[in-house]
């Protein structure tokens, strides 16, 4: 038997216990971790979420404390049914199958969602953790752009950074880096975007998912996130518009620190293009490390959001237009990828 297969199997002993009668489990969609998702289906028509995060690679705990955290800040995150933290099982409310990203696929009206991911997100910033978050952060910042010299470069662009390609790349970003860490922090979810936020069968508001690494960052980050997420493109001044929207509904404190709507809205893309860099360099690292090809998909629109965020902003590189222009070799993927 597979190591998957004793987890599959171990999980279903476990879950024996847990529910009163017969039940099936299939497989859901995985992320960008070692956790790993089965719907439940109980004999009664109930459906659960089982979460296996193998204890050598995951850590349930950060889950279960940011869960416990945003439920009571008013967030709608999955209710738990039943953990098993020495296992790595937890089974938890099942938000179905519509996410954010296949709502708008299907082009359903996405202003209800915008307004209540709005409203999520103000109750996230006003939260009171309960803990001391981890900081989000220059330094932070700045390994996450390493990604993009380390695996996208070399691994998707066939462009191997020489020493003095990445000390330019990091002189060129550090003021932009330095200005976005300069913002207030506030509790961000930090990967607040169109397949982490489902709509469930009985209707808003949303289900928020994939939580456990919230920390304390810019003001800008979440929404950032959602506005010029990696795998939506939506109208600028759409954009715009809901961007204004919330800049209106922060405290006046928070709002102090823009001159103005247009000025918040700047900051706020560029926090966009710092996701960008990283995220198409995580997926370049999914792709080669971890053997997940099919993130090479998502590595298009990141780069052409990063090329429209980098000219509006007018961020000159320079001589380091060569790296952040960079394509894809063909022949780094293979047929079958």
């Amino acid at each position: 038997m597979s190591m998957p297969d004793q987890r599959l199997a171990a999980a279903g002993a476990w879950l024996r216990h847990v529910l009163d009668g017969a039940f099936d489990i299939r497989p859901l969609a995985g992320d960008a971790s070692f956790r790993r998702y089965f719907r439940v289906d109980e004999a009664g028509g109930r459906s659960w979420v089982l979460m296996d995060a193998p204890p050598a690679h995951e850590d349930v705990q950060p889950f279960l404390r940011v869960r416990a955290w945003l439920e009571d800040a008013g967030l709608r995150v999955p209710a738990l049914r039943a953990q098993d933290q020495a296992q790595g099982f937890l089974l938890l409310e099942d938000f179905g199958d519509l996410t954010w990203a296949l709502h708008h696929r299907r082009g359903g009206d996405m202003r209800p969602l915008f307004g209540d991911a709005l409203r999520q997100l103000c109750l996230l910033q006003q939260s009171h953790p309960g803990a001391e978050l981890s900081v989000f952060d220059v330094a932070r910042m700045q390994r996450e752009c390493d990604l993009y010299l380390d695996w996208y470069l070399p691994g998707v662009a066939g462009l191997e950074p020489d020493g003095e390609q990445r000390a330019a790349f990091h002189t060129f970003l550090l003021p932009f880096l330095t200005e976005i860490g300069s913002l207030p922090r506030v509790p961000v979810h930090l990967d607040y975007h169109s397949r982490n936020l489902m709509l469930p069968a009985d209707g808003l508001p949303l289900g928020v998912i994939d939580f456990q690494d919230a920390l304390a960052g810019p003001l800008t980050y979440d929404l950032a996130s959602l506005l010029y997420d990696c795998y939506q493109d939506y109208p600028e001044p759409e954009r715009y518009a809901w961007s204004c929207e919330f800049f209106h509904m922060l405290p006046k404190g928070l709002r102090a620190a823009f001159a103005d709507a247009d000025d918040w809205h700047r900051k706020l893309r560029l926090t966009a293009v710092q996701r960008h860099i990283k995220a198409i360099g995580i997926f370049a690292r999914l792709a080669y490390r971890d053997g997940k090809r099919q993130f090479l998909d998502e590595i298009p629109l990141a780069r052409r959001h990063l090329r429209d965020g980098m000219r509006a902003l007018d961020m000159q590189a320079g001589d380091m237009a060569c790296l952040f222009d960079a394509g894809p070799v063909p022949c780094q993927r293979p047929a079958n990828g």
